[in-house]
């Protein structure tokens, strides 16, 4: 079982920054892949970065590529999403997941992981 607690999240104005982190409970955090996704107002939830257990793998969605990055430290068992150049449209409710395994073709579907975090706002103003 794992636990997964977002924070970081608040309001910010178009063009600067902000850094979400999740942290995980466990002893096997290395083992698994972390994912972001986030949820706009009144739309579905969509991806939006992965990375491997390791870390040495991530994946973007072509939305928030070149403006936001993944990381994570197994040490702390925590993921992070540091998020630069926001877009009003990054508004939306960000959420952590954890899955054990996946394809390039399953890692961006939210019904493919198997844990999730409650997520943390986070609003840009323009």
């Amino acid at each position: 079982q794992v636990q997964l607690v977002e924070s970081g999240g608040g309001l910010q104005q178009a063009g600067g920054s902000l850094r979400l982190s999740c942290t995980a409970s466990g002893r096997t955090f290395s083992s698994v892949a972390m994912a972001w996704f986030r949820q706009p107002p009144g739309k579905e939830r969509e991806f939006v970065a992965t990375i491997s257990g390791g870390g040495s793998f991530t994946l973007y969605a072509d939305s928030v590529k070149e403006r936001f990055t993944i990381s994570r430290d197994n040490a702390k068992n925590t993921v992070y999403l540091q998020m630069n150049s926001l877009k009003p449209e990054d508004t939306a409710v960000y959420f952590c997941a954890a899955y054990r395994s996946a394809t390039l073709g399953t890692m961006r579907d939210p019904s493919r992981m198997d844990y999730w975090g409650k997520g943390t706002m986070v609003t840009v103003s323009s």
